[in-house]
């Protein structure tokens, strides 16, 4: 069997196992083979067609995959709802403290309460909004 045929065969077998695995290596190794094909059928030694091989393969794993890797993989979505106020900044309307307080988020005044709760917030300070849980704000502030 000439070796251009089983070079063909070797990218025909990884290119499949990339469409079940979907890790983008095999797709990669499967493009080296397919290189390799071509430069077997040209002629060239045995030895060479593996450097080939081998130099197509480094190339594509360290070049190629990473950004097929970020196409991929899901983009960033959008928040919504409250895990949107998560980040933002607060005004301080009413004293916070670890037991309770009130702040303004976005023009809405929420029921706060300091991340940590020896803390004590006073009124007019701005806050960075930590974490929502229920219907309160978890704050800290900013300094």
């Amino acid at each position: 069997m000439d070796p251009w045929l089983i070079w063909l065969i070797i990218a025909a077998v990884l290119a499949v196992a990339e469409i079940l695995t979907l890790t983008a290596a095999l797709g990669m190794l499967s493009a080296a083979a397919l290189v390799t094909a071509g430069s077997a059928a040209v002629g060239l030694p045995l030895p060479f067609q593996f450097l080939v091989f081998t130099a197509v393969a480094t190339v594509t794993l360290l070049f190629v995959r990473p950004v097929a890797l970020r196409h991929m993989l899901p983009s960033q979505t959008a928040r919504f709802g409250v895990d949107a106020l998560v980040g933002k900044g607060a005004y301080v309307v009413s004293e916070v403290t670890g037991m309770g307080g009130r702040v303004r988020i976005d023009g809405e005044e929420w029921t706060a309460r300091a991340f940590d709760e020896t803390l004590v917030i006073p009124a007019g300070k701005t806050v960075d909004v930590i974490e929502i849980s229920g219907a309160t704000a978890i704050v800290y502030p900013r300094d």
